[in-house]
């Protein structure tokens, strides 16, 4: 077994759900300071729910090269508290208790695997910036919230996304978040049940004349939580529910939204009842060109490697939307993860190998 694969083996058992991020965050800080990096954290702490702050890394390089930066969060989604990783072969899987955490921690091993390459580089080089980010599973509350004055480099590689390596996410869509008080009228299910309005009848009329799920080759949109009700003799007065609508295009997507926004309330008033509705925009749309950095010299370095860079678009936000969306230019790469999010989620060591040789090479032409 490889340095990078054991590192990875110690990395899954470190327990990081969502907000409690604190213990990774010190053991890559101490470990990035023993590499030789500078190591800081930013006042991200608070407004984005955590114990900690972004970890931001700097390894100085020749400051007339363009800087590099590499970007990965630190938490993961729940269960996972007390991992444990079950080496199969060439693949990493969770043991089915709990996820296996690879979504985002295959990222950050590969990164630090790329950091001790690059000081290894015989060239000049220039500065290597790392930036770990918390509460990412959560709205990306970390990078909405990360310091940008604290990271010199105008262009990010993401690791964050699942499938085999080679696909490069140059689009990703934007989401709105919908969510919706019905209000009906209580009565006597059982005395007087004309003189209520239900709310949760009114909620599921409206949700049936919604357009939902694949709105078209761009745009998804889905109710995934409803919630409401008292008891069973009484007419319901009051339903909750949440939405969402994502859209590769900003025009589709706010038509969608306000397509399931307007059906609430017409359907609420026709039926008797209101709807209070709010809508938040969780993440920008982005998309780069072929001609753009970092995309132009990740093609090139993925063909200099024997690889295939497959440049797409993404149903899924990541933290290369919001970074986009705050002028600098990212791009989210697959890294050899399946099955994210899940207690059957593994990661494939021999594509992080294929990561590890494309991007060394990517950082060989970037300084280049």
């Amino acid at each position: 077994m490889d340095a990078m694969a054991e590192e990875l083996l110690e990395l899954l058992k470190i327990s990081s759900p969502s907000g409690r991020e604190g213990a990774l965050a010190g053991f890559l800080s101490e470990k990035l300071s023993s590499m030789g990096f500078q190591v800081a954290f930013d006042e991200a702490a608070g407004p984005a729910g955590s114990e900690v702050g972004n970890l931001i890394a700097r390894l100085p390089g020749d400051g007339a090269l363009r800087p590099i930066a590499i970007c990965c969060h630190m938490d993961n989604v729940e269960p996972c508290e007390g991992v444990v990783p079950v080496l199969d072969g060439d693949v990493i899987r969770s043991s089915g208790q709990t996820v296996l955490g690879a979504d985002d921690k295959a990222g950050i091993a590969l990164a630090l695997e790329l950091s001790r390459r690059a000081l290894r580089f015989g060239g000049r080089r220039g500065d290597l910036e790392l930036v770990f980010t918390v509460v990412e599973e959560k709205g990306l509350r970390g990078s909405k919230h990360l310091d940008l004055s604290m990271v010199k480099s105008q262009h990010f590689l993401v690791l964050d996304s699942s499938g085999p390596v080679g696909d490069v996410i140059v689009r990703g869509p934007a989401q709105d978040r919908i969510e919706a008080r019905v209000l009906g009228r209580a009565a006597h299910a059982g005395l007087e049940p004309e003189k209520g309005v239900s709310a949760i009848v009114v909620a599921a009329r409206a949700i049936s004349e919604m357009r939902l799920g694949r709105v078209d080759e761009i745009t998804t949109a889905n109710v995934g939580v409803i919630r409401g009700g008292v008891a069973t003799n009484i007419v319901a007065p009051e339903v909750h529910l949440e939405a969402e609508a994502r859209s590769l295009d900003e025009g589709r997507l706010k038509s969608q939204t306000e397509h399931m926004v307007l059906t609430l309330r017409e359907v609420a008033s026709r039926m008797g009842g209101e709807a209070e509705v709010r809508v938040e925009r969780m993440y920008p749309s982005f998309s780069l060109s072929p001609e753009e950095e970092p995309v132009r010299t990740l093609v090139e370095a993925f063909k200099l490697s024997g690889l295939e860079a497959r440049l797409r678009g993404s149903g899924g936000g990541s933290d290369a939307n919001v970074l986009n969306g705050r002028g600098r230019r990212a791009v989210n790469l697959s890294i050899g993860v399946s099955k994210p999010h899940s207690k059957e989620e593994s990661v494939d060591l021999r594509e992080l190998g294929k990561a590890v040789f494309a991007l060394e090479a990517f950082l060989r032409l970037w300084w280049s």
